[in-house]
């Protein structure tokens, strides 16, 4: 139950209260696309369709792991899948520890039914592995959602700052190394909002992770929501003492594509619009992912989540008109994108 609960508040705080980065940013802002005058393209002929993992997306973006465990995440997740069906996007969802637990709550994340084509990927908490999960319980959340992958987040900086968090992290590339020499599904390394170094890119890629979500800083912060939800001063004070710390999203993204040329990669952390999807496209990123602002949509209505999908579609579409890029692989060419 106190899973449960932990994921209704993060749902409330994430919606009702300012908990993003308060003076860092994701660092796409220090980019700027080179404007094409004459594209000598038909922006009707614009192909925003890729290949992620097997499976082809109608457009580059991850609609990016948040929620489960409750009836109001059950109504979004449901909604939010019938929009990646609609789209061909590809989704995740939130941690399912909480079905672990509590196995009649593991329809709030059931969402195949809606999407049936789309790639979508189970989640759970890599600390975990230390916490009496193992296989059988990564091959569980997989089975339920009939998931494509798995994602294993990794958040040292949460779990210092959730009330009891689980902070015993020792050993866990090792479990992870068996963990993708057994799984039946492809495994992704994601941080939730402070980043992936190239360093520890390259350790997680000798572990044999099948891609890597950079979930840089500059959007939401994790230490902020924890410290909202605190229930003593100690932690709410770390919580607001490490609001911003992390590595920022376009730093991740451009060190790791420098040593990494190959590895699927998916940049998210406060991504917010199909600019910013651009240009994480432009600096090499294969999906770019965003969770607040489907968040947003998707507790308005399902109406709201299609006009979200249009604009962010629309913005992608006109960037890479106005630079004469008719698909992604010409938008990631040099000289396309300017660093100030």
């Amino acid at each position: 139950m106190d899973t449960q609960i932990r994921k209704a508040d993060h749902l409330r705080i994430c919606l009702d209260e300012d908990v993003q980065c308060r003076q860092m940013t994701t660092g796409l802002e220090r980019y700027r696309f080179t404007h094409c005058c004459l594209p000598e393209i038909d922006r009707q002929d614009i192909d925003l369709t890729t290949i992620f993992l097997g499976k082809t997306l109608g457009a580059p973006l991850l609609i990016s792991s948040m929620t489960g465990g409750t009836d109001h995440a059950k109504l979004i997740n449901q909604r939010l899948a019938t929009i990646a069906q609609h789209y061909r996007l590809a989704m995740g969802v939130g941690s399912q520890r909480v079905a672990v637990e509590q196995p009649t709550v593991a329809e709030t994340f059931a969402v195949r039914a809606v999407a049936p084509d789309i790639p979508l990927f189970a989640n759970l908490g890599a600390v975990q592995l230390n916490y009496r999960y193992g296989l059988d319980e990564c091959r569980r959340v997989v089975d339920d959602l009939e998931a494509d992958a798995l994602i294993l987040h990794l958040n040292p900086l949460q779990e210092c700052i959730q009330t009891n968090g689980d902070t015993n992290f020792r050993g866990l590339l090792e479990k992870i190394v068996v963990l993708c020499e057994t799984l039946p599904v492809p495994v992704i390394a994601k941080e939730v909002g402070n980043g992936i170094s190239a360093a520890m890119a390259i350790r997680l890629m000798e572990a044999g992770v099948a891609a890597i979500d950079l979930a840089g800083a500059g959007g939401t912060s994790w230490a902020l929501v924890e410290s909202a939800r605190a229930t003593d001063d100690r932690q709410r004070r770390l919580g607001q003492t490490f609001a911003d710390w992390g590595l920022p999203t376009a730093e991740c993204l451009t060190e790791v594509r420098a040593i990494a040329p190959h590895i699927p990669l998916i940049a998210s952390g406060g991504l917010r619009d199909g600019l910013d999807a651009a240009k994480a496209i432009a600096l090499g990123a294969d999906l770019a992912g965003m969770a607040l602002p489907f968040l947003q949509a998707a507790h308005e209505s399902e109406e709201a989540l299609y006009e979200l999908v249009e604009i962010l579609i629309a913005e992608m579409t006109t960037a890479m008109f106005c630079t004469g890029c008719e698909n992604l692989g010409a938008l990631r060419s040099p000289g396309i994108l300017q660093k100030l």
